[in-house]
């Protein structure tokens, strides 16, 4: 039985790997997450409290349990925290990377660390995994640095892309496009949406598969881990309002630049998923398949 290791299992993918496992069983979890265990079952895995920034801790927790891979999904993911953090953002982002690599390197685990679509300036998405990055923002700057850290190391490596994930958990400390665009179109809100950048969206289990098949398949390299239907911002945010039949008059259509965010965005990114379904057999659900599993846990959650 293989022994992973996941940081950051109190954010949304982390959570969803632990019920994956949980459900499928075959692996040894060790959850790891700074503070107290947010996921609602305790039972059937290991949880330690681990600082992804306390080198000493880290490397104590893994040389205890000497796991045989790690998913590295802690991370600052806000783009716009990160250009005004530029030295947490680094810490976490990068500093947090390079303590794992000399461990990995050291005690012979897998890495699989998590990237995004934003190492890339969207002047000519979707991309292949070979395609040339150029990142717009700090937060890009930072997911490339770690990226290329890990490619110049002597560990077992595997680095999942991917591009706005959404899905929900029971305790959601932070919320996410589809479940935003919903609760505000809930309350008859009118949101300004943005309709000249275009992504492909990603379901939190589909990321959470790729993460555990990348580990059982002893995937060496880069892969493109997303949704495979591409759409604009607005589209995205439509396309939530009628699955749930709400009001679309509400959406109103702007431009990027009219939005003064402190981080520059790229305008088109999405991936060219061939790769991940060939030698992974990942099989991302449709973006209206993935809310129809959204809508199936609020239900769950609401009668619960």
């Amino acid at each position: 039985m293989k022994t992973i290791l996941v940081t950051g299992s109190n954010g949304l993918l982390g959570q969803k790997i632990t019920e994956k496992i949980l459900k499928e069983g075959g692996v040894n979890l060790i959850a790891t997450s700074k503070g107290e265990n947010r996921f609602p079952v305790k039972e059937g895995y290991i949880y330690a409290d681990m600082d992804i920034l306390n080198p000493d801790e880290v490397k104590t927790v893994i040389e205890k349990y000497k796991p045989d891979a790690i998913i590295h999904t802690a991370a600052m993911t806000n783009v716009d925290t990160c250009e005004d953090q530029k030295e947490l953002a680094f810490d976490l982002n990068v500093e947090s990377v390079i303590t794992l690599i000399a461990i990995c390197e050291q005690l012979d685990i897998q890495l699989v660390h998590l990237s995004t679509d934003f190492i890339f300036d969207g002047e000519d998405g979707p991309y292949s995994e070979e395609a040339a990055p150029n990142p717009l923002s700090y937060y890009g700057e930072t997911k490339l640095l770690a990226e290329e850290a890990i490619k110049k190391s002597k560990c077992k490596w595997a680095i999942l892309r991917t591009i706005i994930v959404y899905g929900i958990v029971s305790d959601m400390s932070r919320s996410n496009i589809v479940l935003w665009a919903k609760g505000a179109l809930e309350k008859g809100q009118p949101l300004n949406i943005v309709n000249d950048q275009w992504r492909m969206p990603t379901l939190a289990e589909d990321l959470a598969d790729g993460c555990l098949l990348a580990v059982m398949h002893h995937a060496q390299g880069v892969y493109n881990i997303s949704g495979k239907d591409m759409m604009s911002i607005s589209e995205l945010v439509a396309r939530v309002a009628d699955f749930w039949n709400l009001d679309k008059s509400l959406i109103n259509e702007i431009s990027a630049n009219t939005l003064n965010q402190t981080a520059k965005r790229p305008a088109r990114t999405g991936f060219i998923l061939d790769k991940a379904m060939t030698e992974l057999n990942y099989q991302p659900h449709s973006f209206e398949e993935g809310l129809a599993i959204v809508d199936q846990q609020l239900k769950a959650r609401n009668n619960s």
